[in-house]
């Protein structure tokens, strides 16, 4: 019988063929599931078959997990947990429809965890971020670019990875909207901001390379000496964090930002303003409802507080 390595391989196929999730997802479900299958072959002393997935071996993945030490010395979130939980579900179900013995998916429960708290930014503290590429030494295009961003992610609510995904010719700056591929390959419109659309220009008119993606790495020395520029690359998600982390301390916010932080202002700012529940789940793009009712009860909470 094939090992439980060779259906891994042949199930990341299939998601992303036949159920055509992104390849973000697929690479997520391959982190996540080879985790697991290296931790299985360690406790087996073997290469593990399909039958080798027991509700008793579930549970102990889950403990292992649970104990497992991560960056600070801290532990796995209850949310990350459930994450290897999921995938294996999935993988079990493919199992299931290729008629392979294994464990019921349906067995699997996830990891209770305590309401999310939703981190979204207002007031000061969002203007002060907005601003702080041009509080900054940085070079002009840098300022622009990262300036259109921090407004991009804000005004349209867009995910990071939506963001550096993005290409030159996918944005109209002559229209107020453009169209995003999101989770599940589903496009919504979303639009944007007089902020972004001006700095977005200003970035793109110092542009002086090809690259099609909208936003690109720039190295400053090269940028000095205008035509001894280095091949331009898109920008990462990662690069991204980074430099929110480094706007927040120029800000003086004295809490932890990341992208989704500008995601959730978004739609919190939305609420707040009146929107309804359901425009709001379609510029988020969330294909559940319930994902979105999570900011109801921070607008509610406000509402409480006036």
């Amino acid at each position: 019988m094939p090992s439980l390595h060779n259906y891994l391989h042949d199930f990341l196929d299939y998601l992303e063929i036949e159920r055509g999730r992104s390849k973000l997802t697929v690479r997520n479900y391959d982190f996540y599931l080879t985790r697991f299958l290296v931790w299985l072959k360690s406790k087996l002393k073997r290469s593990p078959q399909t039958s080798d997935i027991t509700l008793d071996q579930v549970r102990q993945f889950r403990l292992w997990l649970n104990r497992l030490p991560v960056r600070g010395g801290q532990e796995l979130s209850r949310t990350t947990q459930n994450y290897h939980l999921i995938a294996l579900r999935s993988l079990l179900k493919y199992l299931r429809k290729r008629d392979l013995e294994s464990l019921a998916p349906e067995k699997i429960e996830l990891a209770k965890q305590s309401e999310r708290q939703v981190e979204f930014l207002e007031g000061t503290d969002l203007d002060r971020l907005l601003q702080a590429p041009f509080a900054t030494q940085e070079t002009e295009i840098v300022k622009f670019r990262d300036k259109a961003i921090l407004e991009l992610l804000f005004s349209t609510g867009i995910r990071v990875s939506e963001l550096v995904s993005l290409k030159r010719d996918q944005v109209n700056l002559g229209k107020d909207e453009f169209s995003v591929k999101g989770k599940g390959g589903k496009v919504r419109v979303v639009f944007i901001s007089t902020a972004a659309k001006n700095n977005l220009k200003k970035y793109l008119d110092k542009r002086t390379d090809t690259d099609p993606a909208l936003f690109v790495g720039h190295d400053r020395a090269a940028d000095a000496r205008e035509h001894d520029q280095k091949p331009s690359h898109p920008l990462s998600a990662r690069s991204v964090q980074r430099a929110i982390e480094y706007y927040r301390k120029v800000a003086g916010i004295n809490r932890r930002i990341t992208p989704h932080t500008l995601r959730h202002s978004f739609a919190t700012d939305l609420l707040s303003s009146g929107a309804d529940i359901r425009s709001v789940q379609a510029m988020l793009g969330h294909a559940n409802i319930t994902t979105t009712q999570v900011y109801t009860h921070v607008t509610d909470k406000q509402l409480k507080e006036v």
